[in-house]
């Protein structure tokens, strides 16, 4: 089992110094990764389910924050959760992630992309709503497709994006990165066994209902000729889990948790992630 931070700046606020000490800190802690989500704009009334976000709500952009993570760490993996990609144009999203991973020696391992659920921040975006899976499909094989390619340029034309011939460099440093799909729906769980490296749920699930995408994930891949052996599986946790929590998140075929610690003081949250650390048997090592 691998494990992750998520470290949300609309709880503990955009301070650099906080940022880089808890980053620091789950590095030493044995932490694989962290992960960070992205709202581009919000608004009053803005509402997904039950939860009504403040429209002063900072959220800060989570690639230029992962950047910064990155220069002040040595191997903590970078990871979103999620990035919106219909509200992003792929061109220009391939390379800056591609620059991200070359700037970090190959630790933007962990992007993971969602669709969005709040039809103002499309509508902000220029982006119709009811397109935005469409949209991020094509996107997943634009960044692919820009990333494989050569000197001699790549072409695409779909429903939403087009172009002749382009050459996108730097590469990344592996050469591709993984993409993982975020999201609670059918679709998303869909989406991830046809074009992702893995699946990262919802929080708000049953335990069936679950089941039910993760299965979906697996015979989707299956479907498309694809091995779903090969999909990862992340899901959120606790900080407060036990080992036995743990064990039981692996038998259901977990293979990563991303935990966040509470909303008190920075002295707190790295007491808290020390604590888990002890408790699963972390280590700065891996």
């Amino acid at each position: 089992m691998k494990f992750g931070i998520f470290y949300n700046t609309g709880t503990y606020g955009t301070d650099p110094e906080e940022l880089v000490a808890v980053a620091r800190h789950s590095e030493a802690c044995g932490f694989e990764s962290l992960y960070m989500g992205e709202h581009p704009v919000l608004y009053p009334g803005a509402t997904a389910g039950p939860i009504t976000f403040p429209p002063d709500l900072a959220v800060a952009d989570p690639l230029d924050c992962l950047s910064f993570v990155a220069a002040a760490t040595e191997r903590l993996l970078l990871g979103t959760g999620v990035l919106l990609l219909p509200y992003h144009h792929p061109v220009l999203l391939a390379k800056r992630l591609a620059t991200i991973d070359v700037l970090s020696r190959g630790r933007m391992r962990l992007l993971t992309v969602g669709l969005g659920v709040l039809p103002g921040e499309a509508a902000a975006v220029g982006v119709d709503f009811a397109t935005r899976g469409r949209r991020a499909d094509e996107a997943i094989d634009v960044l692919r497709l820009l990333w494989a390619g050569g000197a001699e340029g790549v072409s695409f034309a779909g429903e939403f994006f087009s172009f002749r011939d382009l050459c996108s460099f730097p590469k990344p440093a592996g050469g591709m990165l993984p993409v993982h799909v975020g999201g609670s729906s059918l679709a998303a769980a869909r989406r991830a066994g046809r074009r992702g490296d893995g699946y990262f749920p919802g929080g708000r699930l049953t335990d069936s209902e679950r089941a039910r995408q993760w299965d979906l994930a697996r015979a989707a891949a299956a479907e498309a000729g694809r091995d779903p052996g090969a999909l990862e599986y992340t899901r959120w946790g606790s900080v407060g889990m036990s080992a036995d929590d743990v064990a039981a998140q692996a038998s259901q075929g977990t293979t990563r948790l991303i935990v966040s610690p509470g909303s008190g003081g920075l002295a707190e949250r790295c007491q808290e992630m020390s604590a888990f650390a002890a408790r699963l048997g972390l280590s700065a090592t891996g």
